[in-house]
């Protein structure tokens, strides 16, 4: 397997928002194309915005992964007015339309946050990771998560992730599922049950992700 690592290019922006459509699956709760484009470029923009780590995996020159992490005390990679500004409009139009479906999810976390940091003092937050669902290349996955532990040895991390997520993928590479809740999310005439996690990891030396993804 010969993946290099490198900047995410803006020509590829459109091929990491595909990435998290489809393999986060989006689609379980919008079904109109437009409007999972419009999310999957809204949820884009913000980690980008966030992260400190920027890890985008080639292969042949062609993008087939991206992760991105918050390490507190880092700066951060980017910061685009222009995105903002689409984040801050998608969050207005969110809470008019779907307040009431969102709300509950994001609460989710913020408990299980609060319950996780009375035991531990975490020192970054994994906050994207996606692989081309289409790519026939195996371990690309692994091969982000291992480049990014290459660069933040001793920290400890965490994720948010659910059960519509492929959340295995983390207790095999070493996470330890530190908390969990179940909610219930209303998207207009539908109710979608979801089980929603908080893994971490304390990252070291040795630390070495043998499965493939």
């Amino acid at each position: 397997m010969c993946i290099t690592f490198g900047d995410i290019q803006k020509k590829n922006y459109r091929h990491a928002i595909r990435f998290a459509i489809e393999g986060m699956q989006f689609n379980r709760y919008l079904e109109n194309k437009l409007l999972l484009h419009l999310y999957g470029r809204y949820v884009w923009y913000l980690e980008l915005n966030r992260a400190t780590q920027v890890i985008a995996a080639y292969h042949d020159d062609k993008l087939v992964g991206i992760i991105l992490a918050e390490i507190y005390g880092e700066a951060r990679k980017q910061v685009s007015g222009l995105q903002s500004l689409y984040i801050r409009f998608f969050d207005f139009m969110q809470n008019l339309l779907y307040k009431a479906g969102v709300e509950p999810y994001d609460e989710a976390n913020k408990e299980m946050a609060a319950q996780f940091e009375e035991h531990s003092k975490p020192e970054g937050e994994i906050i994207f990771l996606a692989a081309d669902p289409n790519a026939t290349l195996k371990g690309i996955g692994t091969a982000l998560l291992n480049e990014l532990e290459s660069r933040i040895k001793g920290k400890t991390i965490y994720l948010y992730t659910d059960d519509a997520c492929s959340y295995q993928f983390y207790e095999k590479r070493g996470f330890e599922r530190s908390c969990e809740k179940d909610v219930m999310l209303t998207l207009g005439k539908k109710k979608v049950p979801i089980k929603c996690f908080l893994y971490s990891k304390k990252v070291n030396a040795e630390s070495k992700c043998k499965k493939e993804f």
